[in-house]
This record gives C-alpha cells, structure tokens and sequence, in this order.
C-alpha cells in the first residue's frame, strides 16, 4: 500500500469523501485481537532463558507443569454403548430373523441395525481353538522354545493319512473350478456318487475368467438383481451358485426371478412354475417381443417399487443375469420398446456389459450368459439348454435320442410331418430322406440334419417343458381354458397338450436341487 499522500489523493480522485482510517505505511488499524495474539505466539511466546542457558520461563505451549483438571462427569460420554438383555436379544432375533429370510419383505437402512447378531454362532458350532492348554506359550515362542516347527493334529498314523487324502481332494477341486474365481465348491459331489468326466472343450462355453469378471462387475453395480430362466427348464437354467454367492457377501441386493419364454409352454406349466418358485423369491412369467409382449407391465410396476424403496438415490441399477440364450437382452428390448441391445437366437451374442437408460431412476445392465461348472450335467444337460453352438457341436446326432425321450411323438409327427419310427437313427434317415438332405451315393446326411432337429429343439420350434418337482402330473380341471395372449401358431399345440399330458409321455428332466 502506498505512503498516506498517496491514499488520500486516490480517494479524491474516486470521489470517496467518507472519514475513515488511512492506512499508513508502518501502520496497520485493521488488525484485531485475535490477530494480535496470534502474531504475539511467534514474538513473545518463546522460552527465556539466562546467559548459563538455564530456562527461567518457558514458552507458553511447552510447559511441563500438570495442569489441575479433571473429566467432566456427563451421560453423554456413554452415548455408543448399549446394553441389551437376552430376553430381548432373543425376541430381536426371532423378528428380525424372519423377516430376513422372507425375501417379500425388505430391510431398509440395514447399517443401523445390528445385523452381526442375527449371525452370531454359539459356542458349541464355534469353538475357541485353546491352544495354551495344549503347549505353553514359552514352548513354542519364548526365548527358551524347543518346538522347532508347528505339531501335526493327529493322534495316530491313521488320522493323519486320511487329513492328508482329505486336503488333497479339497486342493484337486479347487484346482478344477479356479475358473469361476472360486464362486461354486462341489465338496459333496464324490458323497453323491458323482464322477468327473472329460467334457470338449465346446462345452466349457461361459466358464472363462472374462466372462466371470462380467458378471462380478454387474452384481456389484446392481441395486436390483434380475435372473433370468428358460420356461421349458427353470431349475436347468437356475445358476444356484450365484445366488448362494449373493445370498452370503451381497444380502442387501434384491433378487427376483423372471421366467421368460412362457409362451413356449402351456399356461398351467408357466403357472406352476411361477408358483413353485415365488416360495424362494419373488417370481414373474415374461414373453419377451417390441410387438406383442407379456408380463412388461408387472415388471415395470416391480421395478417402480424398488426404485420407491430406494428413494434416498439419484437412480437405481438394474442387473440382468443368467445362461447364455435365456433371453436377457430381448428383455431390455423389450422394456425399451426399441432394439438397444444386440440379440440373436445362438448362445455368446452379447459379449461384454453394457447400461440402458430406461427411465429417469431406473437403468438396465445387460450381461453376458453364465454358465456355473457342475460335474453333475452333462453334454446332453448343456447342450439342450442352449449354451453352446449346435454348428460347433462334433457329433450332433448322437444327442438325438435326448430330444426324443423330452419330446412328445405328436409333437414331432405335427412339425416334421413323418411318423413310423423306431429310433433316433431310423428318425433321422426318415427325415433326411423326405427333405431330400443325401450324401453321395444316397446315404442320408445324419450330421446336418441332426444339427438343424437340435437347433429346432433349442429354438422353440420343436414344444416341449418340463413339469416342476411338486407337479408330476398334467393339468388339473379347468385349467385347459385359462390360455394366455400368445401366439396362434402356438394356440393348438398348447391346448391339446393340456389335455392329454400324462407321466408316461412326458418324462420330466431330472435335475437335483
């Protein structure tokens, strides 16, 4: 700042008449005192000491001298701690517990409760390993230890052979499901009575890392978690591993089922699947189609829910998971009303993640198929839920005898209009001879038309479904008449199957649970 000539010609050059304090070089009037004593902790707050250097005063915040103070009695001090008796500990757990299970009813703001005691095991499940009572502790660490390396568990020689087959098994099953990061463990595979066979490598089809990764980044982004299933074989299509893995390290995320493709099956089929598994988790029957859709309503309205429940976000995100061809990006389009998503009736179309804007709270988060390894299915269990490329299948009429044990006669003589067969081999030549598929000299092409019954088979073309485990038996009374809005191709198939299904035609597939 300049001298005060200099200040006081620059206001009368602005026109600035008002009385008020010059600043003056060497002075400063708008300092206060709270500045002051700031300024004086680095001017008069050192130490003083003599010429010897002995300290006769020292600076005010290196005074060693105890201050007489003492903590001020308050309540609020013990604001965190809470004391809660085991009559109501108990009671807490009991209500809290049932609604956790029930997946109808959802925990908001679950940061707030204290959700480690619903978890909390007993001793007895949990024992503490009491390691002092075996060995001292100077034994083992003390400057005196004569354990030179840690003690074996195992009283006899026995014991310790059969830990050690044991952690070998547990290694070789780690070893062959490394794939899926972990996610599945098939320790009770080999107690079944199951045993690992060699598989081509077409059928590892969704297992790789990458596809993995895609799934993982989906469920973490999801606030919503849609699994998608195949009507015709909901528990086949069903990956049990990713919903045990969110069940333990996701419970705040929801999960609900969408059956799509319901207009390949009757409508006591779709119904009784929708019952059969809305006892698990909330359960939706979905066409999937831009024209002519079923079900988009209710899972609109769903989704309106969640993002209601949610009401404290921007938005909320919305995964779609589940096997490869079931139909996960037919359902956004769907939703959209628009093509958005690369679709196409061949298992691996949509190869990475991707975000659609459906409404203004609400995205959709497409996925890549999965598919959880199991020993327990087989070529013919994989291939028959459209995992793989039939084009890339060695082989293919080998696998036609499956589609004859799943398929009704009527089924097959109404689509391919042939009948007088005996077996799959006797049912290709037919088929191969009326369409007029011949090799050189005359020989039916087996290959080629087994690939186009197996694409069919996967496709729809060819009805067929399983029935659920707590329904073995056709429909009941009065359910032929219920029809829904599909299809009138599919019209008659459906309404003769519903009259006349019974266990001896129709043998449903075989799956454990």
């Amino acid at each position: 700042m300049g001298t005060g000539k200099k200040e006081k010609s620059r206001r009368i050059r602005e026109g600035n008449t008002k009385d008020g304090n010059l600043r003056v070089k060497g002075e400063n009037f708008y300092r206060d005192g709270k500045r002051v004593k700031f300024l004086n902790m680095y001017t008069k707050g050192g130490a003083i000491k003599n010429k010897k250097g002995d300290l006769i005063r020292a600076a005010p915040l290196q005074d060693s001298a105890i201050p007489d103070a003492r903590v001020q009695p308050d309540r609020r001090w013990f604001g965190n701690s809470r004391v809660i008796s085991q009559d109501a500990l108990t009671h807490f757990r009991d209500a809290l517990g049932e609604t956790k299970k029930d997946t109808y009813q959802v925990l908001l703001r679950r940061n707030k409760l204290p959700m480690s005691l619903l978890d909390e095991k007993d001793t007895t499940e949990s024992p503490k390993a009491r390691i002092l009572e075996t060995e001292t502790y100077a034994h083992a660490f003390g400057p005196k230890a004569q354990r030179k390396k840690p003690r074996v568990a195992a009283s006899s020689l026995d014991d310790l052979v059969k830990s050690t087959t044991d952690d070998h098994k547990t290694y070789e099953e780690k070893q062959e499901l490394s794939t899926t990061l972990g996610l599945m463990g098939n320790a009770s595979d080999e107690q079944d009575g199951w045993t690992q066979v060699a598989k081509e490598h077409i059928f590892s089809k969704g297992q790789s890392k990458r596809i993995w990764n895609e799934l993982y980044k989906v469920i973490d982004s999801s606030d919503v978690v849609i699994h998608v299933l195949d009507a015709r074989d909901p528990l086949g299509t069903r990956c049990k591993s990713v919903e045990e893995y969110m069940k333990n390290e996701t419970p705040h995320k929801h999960l609900i089922y969408v059956l799509n493709k319901c207009d390949l099956v009757p409508t006591w089929v779709a119904a009784a699947w929708v019952k059969h598994l809305s006892k698990e988790r909330p359960t939706l029957a979905f066409h999937a189609s831009i024209t002519n859709s079923f079900g988009k309503g209710s899972l609109i309205q769903l989704l309106r829910q969640f993002s209601q429940l949610h009401s404290d976000r921007k938005q909320i995100s919305v995964g779609f998971i589940g096997y490869p061809n079931t139909g996960k990006s037919s359902i956004i389009n769907t939703l959209r009303k628009k093509k958005v998503c690369q679709v196409a009736p061949i298992p691996g179309e949509t190869k990475v993640w991707q975000y659609i804007t459906l409404m203004k709270r609400i995205f959709l988060i497409d996925c890549p198929g999965i598919v959880p390894p199991s020993s327990k299915d087989t070529e013919e269990d994989i291939l028959f839920r459209g995992v793989v490329r039939v084009e890339h299948v060695s082989n293919p009429e080998q696998y036609i005898p499956g589609v004859l044990r799943r398929c009704q006669v009527k089924h097959l003589e109404r689509t391919y209009e042939i009948s007088g067969w005996n077996d799959a081999t006797e049912f290709i030549e037919i088929l191969a001879r009326k369409q007029g598929r011949l090799l050189k000299g005359g020989e039916p092409d087996e290959s080629g038309v087994a690939k186009q019954i197996l694409n069919d088979f996967n496709r729809g073309k060819i009805p067929w479904f399983s029935l659920p485990p707590d329904r073995e038996e056709g429909p009941k009374k009065g359910e032929e008449s219920s029809t829904e809005a599909t299809s009138t191709k599919r019209k008659a198939d459906e309404e003769e199957t519903s009259e006349e299904v019974t266990k001896k035609t129709i043998e449903p597939k075989k799956q454990k649970v």
